[in-house]
Order: structure tokens, then C-alpha cells, then sequence
């Protein structure tokens, strides 16, 4: 099952059912994801049950809310600042080869084994434990919160600041945070998590900065186990004709951890156990067009094409202007 979150032309929210066809099934008197999230918490239900005993309203044409730039991030908060979003990386076989590209690009090659590979191969040799037990930790990043997350098809803003924006196709895991404190997996979707790269092949100690950008994710939220292979296309086009393609491969088969691993220690964490809290973890990239010597520009169009997650999540990087402000003293 694939939910998405859409606008009616009146602007009124919507939450609906991809079927892998041309149309939308809507779900009457249903407005949010988090909604029906809250309802199967409290209800005890799935959320696979509370959305089949929802009843249905007339289709809608997918393409006209793609085109009309209808469809919402497949989850959000009704208070933006309480959807925390976070990442890992390091965590896919290719992943540790795309990031010493990436520093090689910026230093060289040669030279000692980098932190990036070291952490690689803990995961390679640890990340992966058995049931009941923990396995080694993964990289961790904050990214955000709700107010970073654009919808599919919207722009990406880059800063007036960076040095770069590169896309980073991911899987995103989407969590609740129950009343007793206890985190409940929501589903899936695609991600662009969408960095600085230039920024952090600088130092190593500069990644938190690369990561403070905005992000997308969507279209479609699968509701059901992640599969263990999951595969499409990652491009990079521009005036509409793709500059560079590369192989999306995602799912534990191809991770050097597994997602229980990396769920235990982000939500080890007190604080990211808080009731009624959201949270979007990207489970890291293995592919990047940077580390293909890609250098993208204002107007690039990022799409990210896996079709076990539906229609491709598709969003354009656009300069944004400097910021103004002043800080002042009280």
C-alpha cells in the first residue's frame, strides 16, 4: 500500500491511495498522514487496516497534481517543529567509494585511510547483528526540522552561501513517537537528502554544515515491510535531457547495516522519544553524481526513479537569494 498527501484545487488537504495507475483514490474526511497515524496508535489497529475501512472518494488524475504541483511531502506535522529530521550515511555497500571520490576530487588521491572508510568497514564487519543483539553505530547527522522538508516537485532552494547542492537519493524511514514513548514505524519513502558536498570535502569536521539544507521527500509513502533489494535510476538533467545516471540500490541487501541497527541508535536518545514527535530518517546514499565529477547548476532537476515506491520523486535546485538579518542585543 502507497498513501500520498495532495491539495484539491480548493486548497483543502487531502490524503489518497496510489494504486500504480493513472489516478488517486481519496479517503473522505481524512486530511493528514499524522492523522491516521495517531488514530492506529491509539486505535491498536495497523495503519493498513484504519486506511482500508476508510471509505473512498471519486479519482483524481495523478499527472494533474503532479503538473499543478499538488502533492505534499507524504508526511508532516501540524507543528513543523516537532518533525525532526535526521540522517545516517556510510550504510550502503558504494556508499564509502562515492564519499573518498568525493574527497579525492577535493585533495587527491593516496594518502592514509580516511575516516569515512574506517567507519565503512565497522559497519561492514558489525552492522548487521543478530536478533537481540546491537550491533557497531552508524554516522549520524541532524539535518533539520519540518520547516527544511519541500514537497515533490518544488524547488530546491540552495543557499546564497554554499559552495555546491548535490543530490543524495535515499530511502527515508517515517516514525511516530507514541503517548508511553515508544517509536512506531510509519513506512517508507524516497528522500533527496540533498547536501554541500563541496562544503564537506573541505574538512570532515564541516559535514554538520553541509547537512543544514532544505531536503525533499515523496511522492508516495509505502506502508509495508522495506524490501530487501529495492532498485531504479538517480539523475541529474538539465534543460530537460539527463547529464548523469547513475544505479539507485537501496534495501538491506545491498547495506552494510541493517535498519534495526540504525533505528536503535537514533532512538536510544531520550529526547527523540518524545510523544506525538515525527521523525524522517534518511538511511544514507550509495550513489552520488559529485563523486562522478558532476558540478551542478541553478535549474538542474533532480529525479530519483525506484519504482517500488511509486512515481519518481522529482524536484529542481534553484538558487536562492542572501539572506538578510541582524543580530541584536536584548
Amino acid at each position: 500500500m502507497r498513501l500520498v498527501q495532495f491539495l484539491s484545487r480548493s486548497g483543502g488537504r487531502k490524503v489518497g491511495i496510489s494504486e500504480g495507475g493513472g489516478d488517486i483514490i481519496p479517503l473522505a474526511g481524512t486530511n493528514t498522514v499524522y492523522d491516521l497515524a495517531v488514530k492506529a496508535v491509539e486505535s491498536g489497529a495497523s495503519l493498513k487496516k484504519i486506511v482500508a475501512e476508510a471509505a473512498r472518494e471519486a479519482p483524481v488524475s495523478y499527472d494533474e497534481l503532479l503538473a499543478e504541483r499538488r502533492l505534499l511531502a507524504p508526511l508532516d506535522h501540524p507543528e513543523p517543529a516537532r518533525f525532526w529530521v535526521t540522517g545516517t550515511g556510510l550504510t550502503h555497500i558504494g556508499s564509502a567509494d562515492a564519499r573518498d571520490k568525493m574527497h579525492d576530487l577535493a585533495h587527491g588521491e593516496g594518502g592514509e585511510l580516511t575516516d569515512s572508510m574506517k567507519i565503512f568497514r565497522m559497519g561492514l564487519e558489525g552492522g548487521k547483528p543478530a536478533p537481540g543483539e546491537v550491533g557497531v553505530q552508524p554516522e549520524w547527522f541532524f539535518k533539520g526540522v519540518g520547516t527544511c522538508i519541500v514537497g515533490p516537485e518544488a524547488d530546491l532552494p540552495m543557499p546564497d552561501f554554499a559552495l555546491a547542492g548535490g543530490e543524495e537519493a535515499e530511502i527515508v524511514g517515517l516514525y511516530l513517537i507514541g503517548p508511553d514513548g515508544n517509536p512506531w514505524r510509519i513506512g517508507f519513502t524516497l528522500g533527496n537528502e540533498f547536501s554541500d558536498q563541496v562544503t564537506e570535502a573541505l574538512n570532515y569536521l564541516y559535514l554538520a554544515h553541509s547537512k543544514l539544507r532544505a531536503c525533499s521527500m515523496g511522492p508516495e509513502l509505502l506502508v509495508d515491510d522495506l524490501p530487501a533489494d529495492t532498485r531504479g535510476k538517480v539523475r541529474v538533467k538539465r534543460g530537460g535531457e539527463a547529464i548523469w545516471e547513475g544505479d539507485f540500490l537501496s534495501g538491506e541487501d545491498n547495506m552494510s547495516h541493517s535498519i534495526r541497527n540504525l533505528e536503535h541508535y537514533h532512538f536510544r536518545y531520550d529526547m527523540f522519544r518524545r510523544p506525538g514527535d515525527l521523525h524522517a530518517y534518511f538511511f544514507g546514499a550509495a550513489i552520488l553524481s559529485c563523486a562522478n565529477g558532476v558540478e551542478t547548476q541553478s535549474g538542474d532537476v533532480f529525479e530519483i526513479d525506484v519504482p517500488d515506491f511509486g512515481r519518481p520523486l522529482r524536484n529542481a535546485m534553484v538558487a536562492a537569494p542572501k539572506p538578510s538579518f541582524t543580530v541584536r542585543s536584548l
